[in-house]
């Protein structure tokens, strides 16, 4: 096949009609990312094409899955272009009714709309959702637009423009230049400048130098990277692309989990595209630059998430972070200079280059430009995919995007930055998403990573789960780390069984400054985060698991006894049926009774009862 040129890329773009637009087709756009795949997006998809086979309406519709649209909760998901109608939760059984009224009747599914949690109200237009209101897509801008695993697609949303001006028009210094003018930080969780680490690497000597993408996201509730990859795959090789100009690397290399199978699917798609289109490998575009691109899977260590760390896995070797310096601008992968980058940053650079640092920079705060990627999870209405403007509140992100708490329970905290950030109180909900506004409040904006918890949520027992992951997943190189997490982790659990002591707070405060000052790398440096901020906000919980040996959230079951109230029981037995153990004997009209032996305390009851008889 004949390599494209300049003026290919162009006359794609020209040709292509947004399906947003008048067009004498309709495009049903359901949702193909593992989210939605995993509620039946695939069954749903194949009734699609089974239907428009069956009433011959294949000339006129045409079924396109795209990768993760962004609203997860809502899956299996479908929007219908032009009209930008958004239908959600969708089944196989709904797809004839959806046929004969909306394509071929020209009225939308009333049933199949959105539904607002807090007006109840139906709406129709994609647009109008809070959720996607209230973002900026930049990152994110092809998600649910594109077929990802089309090239073409991919070309007429100005695709490779940004590689083939950075090849053709641009010097190394000059790109390296516009990247430092966009301010754009590392999304990877550290915020290091990209523009100043592409120059390091620029200068360190040597023939030999790589480009890497980190995609081995670990954090407990993160799938940004993996979201922007099944969607979008080519927006990050061409950000590689253009980093390899930049420091004159010709090889490059995807470090990319195992357990993302259909982000790696959709990669490998992408690589042999490019590759089969001179947009990899030799004389790319006619520049006389050459460069390509791997596939590395890594087995699931958190750890690996660390630059050295990661290249040493690479190598072949054991994937343990290594002392700095010498940094990996200097020496990286193989000992030769190395740019890592992780997928979020790759996927902004193109629109850098084609639009300018100083657009790139108009958006966010003095200190933090452009956007940022967050996957919204945990006690939240809407659970999904959020690019906002760096400065957007936490408030702004709880509950104008993501639609507030389900059940009318009240917020309590937020889990920022994942098992190393630290948790923030309802009373720092103004406070800006941005480096160092984060940090004054004792988390990190880390990967991007956004756990909502309510009322009920116990913070000992969060301190517990996220230190109990952080232990399990540290790689045993240096003691602080090793011994330290595994101390604290013990007393947590301690604590959260009941046989919490006096001096078991102020314990917990030394250790953590310990491992915090004297850990190897930034896993074991930032691990006791989730203990200092919970202890700094929720320092009351502490106590009263220790001091009263009382849980005050009702979640650490040592600590719970279950007994009904009488004068609050319905005699309604909802308890009774939900009770997975038959420990709760009831009659019709007769109040509910707890049988203490047979009680697993498993909280069914405590959770199903509605008038709050469950002491």
């Amino acid at each position: 096949m004949p390599k494209l040129t300049v003026d290919d890329l162009k006359t794609i773009k020209a040709k292509h009609i947004p399906r947003t637009e008048f067009s004498d087709k309709t495009y049903l756009l359901i949702c193909g990312g593992t989210g939605c795949h995993a509620t039946g997006s695939i069954s749903v998809k194949d009734a699609l094409q089974k239907a428009l086979a069956e009433k011959q309406l294949e000339e006129k519709v045409r079924v396109i899955e795209t990768g993760c649209n962004g609203f997860c909760a809502m899956g299996p998901i479908m929007v219908v272009q032009p009209g930008n109608i958004f239908y959600q939760k969708l089944s196989v059984d709904d797809i004839d009714e959806l046929i004969e009224s909306h394509i071929i009747g020209g009225k939308p599914v009333q049933r199949l709309l959105y539904k607002e949690p807090r007006t109840k109200k139906r709406i129709a237009l994609q647009t109008e959702i809070p959720f996607f209101a209230n973002q900026m897509p930049r990152a994110l801008r092809n998600k649910g637009l594109i077929d990802p695993e089309s090239l073409e697609d991919y070309i007429a949303r100005d695709g490779y423009l940004g590689a083939a001006k950075a090849l053709l028009e641009m010097s190394p210094q000059q790109i390296i230049e516009e990247v430092k003018i966009s301010g754009l930080r590392g999304r990877g969780g550290a915020g290091f400048p990209t523009g100043l680490k592409w120059e390091f690497a620029s200068k360190s000597p040597g023939d030999i130098k790589y480009v890497l993408c980190n995609a081995d996201e670990g954090d407990p509730g993160a799938f940004m990277d993996r979201s922007i990859l099944e969607a979008d795959p080519h927006a990050v090789l061409e950000g590689m692309l253009i980093a390899a100009r930049a420091i004159g690397a010709s090889e490059g290399v995807i470090y990319a989990r195992t357990e993302y199978p259909l982000a790696i699917k959709r990669l490998e798609i992408a690589i042999a595209q490019a590759r089969e289109n001179g947009l990899l490998g030799k004389d790319i575009l006619g520049s006389g630059f050459s460069f390509d691109i791997s596939i590395y899977q890594g087995a699931g260590a958190f750890v690996c998430g660390e630059e050295t760390a990661l290249m040493r896995s690479i190598e072949g070797k054991r994937g343990m972070p290594r002392p700095r310096p010498p940094f990996p601008a200097q020496k990286g992968l193989w000992e030769k200079p190395t740019v890592l980058n992780n997928v979020e940053t790759l996927a902004n650079i193109a629109q850098i280059i084609v639009n300018g640092g100083a657009w790139y920079a108009s958006v966010g705060t003095e200190t933090s430009k452009g956007t940022k990627v967050f996957a919204l999870s945990g006690d939240v209405n809407n659970i999904g995919l959020v690019e906002v403007p760096m400065g957007t509140t936490l408030r702004t992100l709880i509950f104008d995007i993501g639609g507030g708490i389900p059940k009318k329970r009240k917020f309590k905290a937020v889990q920022l930055g994942g098992p190393s950030g630290g948790c923030v109180p309802e009373r720092y909900l103004d406070t800006p998403v941005d480096y160092e506004a984060i940090a004054k409040v004792g988390a990190i904006m880390g990967s991007g990573g956004v756990i909502v918890m309510d009322e009920k949520t116990c913070m000992v027992d969060m301190a517990r789960f996220f230190m109990e992951f952080i232990q399990d997943e540290s790689c045993g190189k240096c003691t602080p780390c090793r011994e330290g997490t595994r101390r604290l982790l013990e007393i947590l659990v301690r604590i959260c069984d009941g046989q919490g002591q006096p001096g078991d707070i102020e314990a917990l405060e030394e250790l953590s400054q310990v491992i915090r000052s004297s850990s190897l790398c930034g896993l074991g440096q930032t691990s006791p985060n989730p203990v200092l901020s919970t202890l700094r906000y929720f320092r009351d919980e502490f106590e009263a698991h220790i001091h009263e040996k009382r849980c005050p959230a009702k979640r650490c079951v040592a600590l719970l006894k279950f007994e009904i109230d009488p004068e609050l029981c319905a005699k309604c037995g909802l308890c009774a049926r939900n009770c997975p153990a038959d420990a709760i004997q009831w009659e019709k009209k007769q109040v509910a009774r707890i049988d203490k032996e047979k009680c697993i305390k498993c909280l069914t009851c405590y959770e199903k009862c509605r008038f709050g008889a469950i002491q």
